[in-house]
């Protein structure tokens, strides 16, 4: 037989390493989504006059609409206001999530 084989797992405390670090970033990670649930983000559609703010984690805290837009909206155009800001809000929620948490999910060791 080859020289080398058989001879059992070469890392001996490599897995107990692999654990800490992975423990680590465990870690890391909860810390990071704590503070990304705290920060938020704000999109407005019709010129300002409807505005949801959401935070990092994607719940969404406020949903803000003039009163002067009510007076002149029809129902289907306050709908797609509406659809429209929150679809926005939630894709600049995700690009948060993306910055706060894609430089933890660079350093797995997988």
């Amino acid at each position: 037989m080859a020289k080398g084989f058989n001879k059992g797992p070469a890392m001996g405390g490599g897995q107990s390493g692999m654990m800490a670090q992975l423990q680590k970033m465990q870690a890391q990670l909860a810390e990071a989504q704590a503070k990304l649930a705290e920060e938020t983000v704000t999109a407005t559609a019709g010129g300002g006059a409807i505005k949801v703010t959401m935070t990092g984690d994607q719940k969404c805290t406020a949903v803000e609409i003039n009163s002067d837009l009510l007076k002149d909206a029809d129902a289907e155009m306050l709908q797609d206001l509406v659809l429209s800001v929150v679809n926005m809000a939630l894709d600049q929620s995700r690009e948060l999530a993306n910055q706060r948490l894609g430089p933890l999910a660079g350093g797995l060791p997988f």
